[in-house]
């Protein structure tokens, strides 16, 4: 497993906290964070499950 991968998770779940502790879940900061997060961990299963 990339280590740069799991950084990168690490570090978009911490924007993505701070984010959402000062704005609405429905803004689109929040939302195009949580997205890319999503695709992180998408691509992370994708790379475990092979």
């Amino acid at each position: 497993m990339s280590k740069e991968l799991l950084n990168e998770i690490e570090m978009c779940r911490n924007e993505m906290i701070q984010l959402s502790s000062t704005l609405p879940l429905s803004s689109q900061e929040v939302i195009e964070a949580s997205s890319k997060l999503d695709g992180l961990l998408n691509e992370y299963e994708e790379r475990k499950n092979k």
